[in-house]
């Protein structure tokens, strides 16, 4: 049975997006298609979606889906292969719109083979690409507790980081850390948070998929090459769920929007005149999304516009 997932935000990524029917769009996070699909929806005969998924599962299930649509191709891999992609597949032109939406998807979460689910026993794995690169219970295997403690303070924002370290140093010793479920256990023995509504191995094991699938660099890696990739007008939309994300996107916008002659002395100056600028402020979810979708709780939408 498929398992089924909820794109957030989606009217107002959509909306957004001023999608234009024959215009080129980038779905950098394609996941099971829901914002793909909403794109293709306002394409004519002569707009083009170009999609992007790390998840074999995905791009398999979604190439044949959406096979007999000729506006429609998919790329297995990151979305950092955005500028190879565009000069291969469309070189003529640039892109009307792109939609990163960051994170991992419902049916990952869900899928307790795939390792993500706190909730969920299954073999520690994370990675976005299952075919490749170390799972999480093969990096813990061999980090130093370190390393360890400062990926979980990192990229968790976790403050009982040291402790869950010296926890799983002290338990791979006499037994490997192999499944979701010993982890999981292993960091609420190490946090010992009672009463809180949030589980107290979220933030490890966010910080850890964050960290196997190198989310953070890559994020940083597209957004100048999006902005590179857009045609004057075009949008650049991110829905990001973690504050280091939208941090990193906020700050992009902020300094791609600025004049090199207003930058403050901290940063380094633009290299030239302004390349996008802010539309609007940061969008939420409301409050009957929130409810009917838990994971849209902590979710951020930004959108800039090539200048």
């Amino acid at each position: 049975m498929a398992l089924l997932h909820k794109p957030v935000l989606l009217a107002e990524a959509i909306a957004a997006l001023n999608i234009r029917p024959a215009g080129l769009y980038i779905d950098g996070t394609f996941g099971r298609g829901g914002h793909g699909r909403a794109i293709l929806a306002r394409l004519g005969p002569a707009g083009r979606l170009l999609a992007f998924d790390k998840d074999p599962a995905a791009t398999e299930t979604l190439s044949r889906t959406f096979r007999e649509d000729h506006r429609f191709d998919m790329i297995q891999g990151s979305f950092t292969l955005l500028t190879e992609a565009l000069q291969a597949r469309h070189p003529a032109g640039g892109a009307a719109g792109i939609l990163l939406d960051l994170g991992v998807s419902a049916p990952q979460l869900l899928d307790a083979g795939r390792g993500f689910s706190f909730r969920l026993d299954g073999p520690l794995d994370m990675r976005m690409d299952n075919r490749q690169g170390p799972t999480a219970a093969d990096w813990l295997a061999g980090a130093a507790e370190t390393e360890i403690a400062d990926v979980i303070f990192q990229y968790g924002e976790e403050p009982a980081a040291r402790r869950i370290a010296r926890a799983i140093v002290s338990q791979r010793s006499r037994q490997g850390i192999t499944t979701t479920r010993q982890l999981a256990d292993l960091v609420s023995r190490a946090v010992a948070a009672k009463g809180k509504k949030r589980h107290p191995a979220t933030r490890a094991f966010q910080a850890i998929r964050i960290f196997i699938n190198r989310e953070l660099d890559e994020l940083r890696q597209v957004l100048p090459e999006a902005v590179t990739a857009l045609q004057k007008g075009g949008r650049l939309v991110v829905i990001s769920f973690h504050s280091l994300e939208d941090r990193i996107v906020k700050r992009f916008i902020r300094h791609e929007a600025r004049p090199a002659e207003v930058a403050p002395v901290w940063a380094a100056p633009p290299p030239g005149p302004p390349r996008l600028r802010a539309v609007g402020r940061q969008i939420r979810p409301g409050v009957a999304e929130r409810k009917a979708n838990p994971r849209a709780r902590s979710a951020v939408l930004r959108v800039a516009e090539r200048c």
